[in-house]
Formats: structure tokens, C-alpha cells, sequence
């Protein structure tokens, strides 16, 4: 059989049709006609050799032959950039000051800050991993670089380059890997774990609640995230988080199995303190974004 070598220019519209939900939208990115993606498209499905897409109510989906290409696209593009930047000779230099969620701090810290390192040695970063009222501030006040916060009516900035929305992943409810969860005396509030000050998630579970006519009760509060998932690991109450950086002792529950309201989306921004920033913190941004749009399909897999 001969040997297969994937063209960079389609996997990359192949990556970014599958970021932004279509290939109209690639067209846009990658600087091509909407026919001219459509036919590299078909090219990479020929080179595969298998199906790539299955459809999905009025759209397209992976199937999982495309969720692995999906995976060795970004990977590729990656490796690819990494050695542009190397061969061009491009020396960067300087302080970049980074502000990341605590859900973001496991998974996607030590690939990002792999990758620059590797491409950039003599640029040092200052990461903190911070609440997101405390991220905002920060990144307001020129404290910070950059910032991947929750978005809300507070993250709105002047220029919108630097409010960047990357992605909008649903909430879900949060519970025990290990011990079962059921609402149990539907005439007893519902016990929830929550962070010690209100926050987006906080708020959106008691709205949904308050909707639903369903009692509830603060059965444990924490200052930092690692609490709230100790409290719902040990089978104290339900929290509500995304999908993001779950740690294996806790699980997204199905809301409709066990009589839990429905519960809203909510956008991940990435914010900057300049619109024009300086290139080191540009490069950062690029892998940030990269690394994170990256993660949604390892969540939907763990979820089946």
C-alpha cells in the first residue's frame, strides 16, 4: 500500500471547519472559496480512506475515524508551526503574565506552557491560576497579559479583540463517581456544594432550581475548586461546573434521569489587556486557544 502524506493546508481548514461548526465559516479563516475547502475536504475523506462524517440532524459530525484524524490534524498543524517558528530564527524575548480558571490549571497549563517553552526558552511566564472576579480585575487593571475567564456581562470589553469567545460549553450537574446519587425525599431541599461567594454557576444552578420549583440548600461551601470537588466526590450535594477538567472522582450527571432541571451554556473568553499585544503574548494566546479547542472532543468521548 502506499504511503499516505496529508496536505497542512487541508487539515488545516479540516481543523478550523471543525472549531468554528463550518466550513463556510474555514473558507473565511484559511482565505479560500467556500467550493475550494469543500473539494480539499473531499480530498482528505479519499486520502483517509474512510468515512470521516456522519450526519447529525441538519449538520455534519465525526464519526470516529474523523475524531482520531481530528486529533493527528491538530497535532500535525502543531509540529509544523513549532518548526516554522524555529527555522525562521524567531528570538523571543521577554515577561508574559498569564491568568487561567481553576478548571483550565491541569490539563491545559503544563501542554501550553510545554509547547512555548520549547519554541520560545527565552520568554518567561508568570501563570496564575485565580476565581474569575479576580482573573477580570487583573486583567483590567494591566495586571495580567492574558486571561481565560467565564464570560458574562463583566468580561464585555471596549475592543473586541480583546474579548475573544472561544467556545460556549453547556453547565452540567456534578456528583460522585463513586457513590450514587438520587434526590432521594423529593420534600427535602436538594443539597448543593458551592463556592463560599456567588458565582456564574452558583447562580444559574438556584435560578434553575427557583424555575423548576425545587427546594435547595448550601450543604457545603469552599473557597477553591478543589473543595467543591472533594465535598460532591464525597456524595455531600451536587455541583455545577462544565464538562472542562473534570477530575475522575466525579461525574457530569444526565439532569433529566435524576429529576434535575436543565441548565444553560456559558461562554469561555479569552481576554486580553491590549488589543494590540506584543508578539510573545500573541504566540501564547495562539497555543492557548489551540490547546483548549482541542479538549471538547476527550470530553464528549468521556462522556459516552
Amino acid at each position: 500500500m502506499s504511503q499516505v502524506t496529508f496536505d497542512l493546508a487541508v487539515l488545516r481548514s479540516f481543523v478550523a471547519g471543525m472549531d468554528l461548526g463550518s466550513f463556510a465559516k474555514a473558507a473565511d479563516r484559511v482565505g479560500r472559496s467556500t467550493s475550494a475547502v469543500s473539494a480539499q475536504i473531499r480530498k482528505l475523506e479519499e486520502q483517509a480512506g474512510t468515512t470521516l462524517f456522519r450526519k447529525s440532524g441538519r449538520g455534519l459530525a465525526l464519526t470516529e475515524a474523523g475524531e482520531t484524524m481530528l486529533q493527528y490534524a491538530r497535532r500535525l498543524i502543531e509540529l509544523n508551526d513549532e518548526a516554522a517558528v524555529a527555522i525562521r530564527g524567531v528570538d523571543l524575548e521577554g515577561w508574559i503574565r498569564l491568568g487561567l480558571q481553576e478548571d483550565f490549571g491541569e490539563f491545559v497549563l503544563p501542554d501550553v506552557l510545554g509547547r512555548f517553552a520549547r519554541a520560545h526558552p527565552k520568554v518567561s511566564i508568570e501563570a496564575r491560576v485565580a476565581r474569575n472576579a479576580d482573573l477580570i480585575e487583573r486583567v483590567e487593571s494591566n495586571q495580567l497579559d492574558l486571561a481565560l475567564v467565564w464570560g458574562g456581562a463583566s468580561t464585555v470589553a471596549a475592543d473586541p479583540r480583546q474579548h475573544e469567545r472561544i467556545a460556549e460549553p453547556q453547565m452540567s450537574w456534578i456528583g460522585s463517581s463513586a457513590v450514587p446519587w438520587s434526590r432521594g425525599d423529593e420534600s427535602e431541599p436538594l443539597p448543593l456544594v458551592a463556592f463560599d461567594r456567588q458565582c456564574l454557576f452558583r447562580s444559574a444552578a438556584t435560578e434553575a432550581l427557583d424555575r423548576a420549583g425545587i427546594k435547595w440548600r448550601v450543604a457545603f461551601t469552599s473557597a477553591s475548586l478543589a473543595g467543591l470537588w472533594a465535598a460532591a466526590a464525597a456524595g455531600l450535594g451536587v455541583t455545577v461546573r462544565t464538562r472542562y477538567g473534570l477530575p475522575a472522582t466525579v461525574r457530569a450527571l444526565d439532569a433529566d434521569s435524576h429529576g434535575l432541571p436543565a441548565l444553560p451554556s456559558i461562554p469561555l473568553v479569552l481576554q486580553r489587556a491590549s488589543a494590540t499585544a506584543p508578539a510573545p503574548v500573541e504566540r501564547l494566546a495562539s497555543i492557548l486557544l489551540d490547546s483548549v479547542r482541542g479538549e471538547p472532543l476527550a470530553l464528549e468521548r468521556a462522556a459516552a
